[in-house]
């Protein structure tokens, strides 16, 4: 076996020893990188070993930079796995330290890497969480469209909401333009209530009242939407499973007869135990 086909087996594979022993290293790295940014991000640690912060961030990012290379030279289809999920996210885990040079804060965006631990489900062969996983997808993309409509009449309701609640209340109150007043409608349906700006009016009072309580019965939509189209996927995924179990037939080794029934012990034709 050739070195670039070993090394490949190594990373892209976890079935062998050591091919789970690189993933698993790899994982730790990717979680201590991201309990780095964050350390770096509280001001009081920053400040006090701001050069360890440093030198490990930029230590974890040559590494991973070294690592999709790699991914990319021992690549059957190199071009194929820059565009996978993960060739994307590897990529991206990498590039915020490079434009942190540039713009400061956005080496922050580096804990993205965390999405690379999703590997963890092939190590520990949990790859039927992720079969889980696209159920739950294929839900949500058959309910695109409804969820779609409910989100342009949230947007149509918000936005008459929020000019009402400008002509009642006014600049005065707090409302000093209408997409400030739609602010305060997004966040008052949506039964979050930061308490920046409120109606002091009995009119705007009673409005808010209102969208509250409308706030409530508009969250059970999207939930309800969803969860029926989960339903429908898991019951088209269970038909088809058993469609694809009734039409498996069974033949006779003997005579080759197919036309046996579902729990024959025997076969019709020839009586030859099956």
């Amino acid at each position: 076996m050739s070195f670039r086909k070993k090394l490949h087996d190594i990373i892209f594979y976890a079935d062998t020893p050591a091919g789970k022993w690189f993933d698993i290293i790899l994982i730790i790295a990717i979680i201590l990188s991201v309990i780095n940014v964050m350390l770096d991000s509280v001001s009081s640690i920053s400040l006090e070993i701001s050069d360890y912060l440093i030198f490990f961030e930029w230590l974890f990012t040559i590494l991973f930079t070294l690592e999709y290379i790699t991914r990319i030279y021992i690549s059957e289809k190199p071009i194929r796995y820059i565009f996978s999920f993960f060739g994307v996210v590897d990529l991206l885990s990498i590039l915020p330290t490079f434009f942190g040079i540039i713009i400061p804060n956005t080496k922050y965006l580096s804990v993205i890497r965390i999405m690379r631990v999703i590997r963890i489900f092939r190590i520990l062969k949990l790859v039927k969480y992720l079969g889980e996983s696209q159920v739950l997808m294929d839900g949500l993309i058959a309910s695109r469209r409804k969820i779609s409509v409910f989100l342009i009449a949230v947007i149509a309701i918000v936005t008459i909401i929020g000019s009402v609640m400008y002509i009642i209340e006014g600049p005065e109150n707090g409302f000093d333009s209408i997409p400030h007043s739609i602010y305060w409608a997004i966040v008052t349906l949506t039964t979050v209530g930061y308490g920046d700006i409120y109606p002091s009016t009995a009119l705007g009072q009673f409005l808010a009242s209102v969208v509250m309580i409308l706030g409530y019965g508009i969250i059970a939509v999207p939930t309800g939407i969803i969860t029926s189209e989960l339903s429908k996927t898991q019951t088209n995924k269970d038909n088809q499973t058993q469609e694809s179990k009734n039409n498996i037939k069974i033949i006779c080794s003997n005579c080759k007869n197919d036309n046996i029934l579902e729990g024959d012990l025997f076969c019709s034709k020839c009586g030859t135990k099956l």
